[in-house]
């Protein structure tokens, strides 16, 4: 139990340093990872790696959208090699999920934030 005040404090300084805010998941998407009502901390800014969950705007529609980052730049999708600042972002549940096997890459400037952690409603899937 003594490594739990070093985590939260850890968790506490990396979120005040990057602009924390809250999505609720709305869709079946991300299941079973994340559940529609799921409450999720995101955070702008930081590196986006692949296997990231982010939150980004929709191409081409005013809403968000929850996703996995499945590639990254200099990764090849599709025999292209993706740019310098484009990502590849999927639903895990494919069957569910309008993501970027329909729409393609997305920039950089589309992600809005980095999902950190699940807070709600079950208390059993926290983290």
């Amino acid at each position: 139990m003594r490594r739990w005040p070093w985590a939260a404090a850890a968790i506490a300084a990396a979120v005040g340093l990057t602009r924390p805010f809250r999505v609720e998941v709305a869709g079946e998407s991300m299941t079973p990872a994340l559940r529609p009502g799921d409450w999720l901390v995101a955070t702008r800014g930081g590196r986006i790696r692949r296997g990231n969950v982010v939150v980004l705007r929709h191409p081409g529609r005013a809403f968000d959208l929850v996703k996995r980052v499945r590639a990254v730049p200099g990764d090849e999708v599709d025999g292209r090699i993706l740019g310098p600042d484009e990502f590849l972002v999927v639903g895990d549940n494919e069957r569910a999920s309008t993501d970027g096997r329909s729409f393609g890459a997305v920039p950089r400037e589309a992600i809005e934030g980095v999902v950190r952690f699940r807070y709600h409603p079950d208390p059993g899937r926290v983290g």
